[in-house]
């Protein structure tokens, strides 16, 4: 997250995903004011995870710069305009309580 900051990333939430979904166990949000900003956060993040030996599984959205997603394996960073991330609001949707598995409530 401190690459994030120091990329003048606004508004950066950690969500707890674990229990939740079996395709991440964290989900951080960030946002950033232009297009160019928040390609310019993704590609940093993505540079210093590499040059730290970190592996990055994809990385979605970099060419429209309106929403990144980077996908770290047992972390997902989602880098929003900020417009954007009003839009899709990740943060309402995920923390949700989520219903008990069948098995549970037998």
């Amino acid at each position: 997250m401190s690459t994030l900051e120091d990329g003048k990333a606004e508004d950066i939430v950690e969500i707890d995903l674990a229990g939740k979904t079996s395709f991440a166990d964290r989900m951080i949000i960030a946002s950033a004011g232009s297009q160019r900003q928040v390609a310019a956060l993704a590609d940093r993040l993505v540079r210093v995870l590499r040059e730290a030996g970190h592996p990055t599984y994809g990385i979605e959205g970099l060419a429209q710069g309106e929403w990144v997603l980077v996908d770290l394996g047992d972390i997902i960073v989602h880098i929003f305009r900020h417009e954007m991330r009003e839009l899709y609001n990740l943060e309402k949707m995920w923390s949700l309580a989520l219903p008990e598995p069948m098995e549970a409530r037998a």
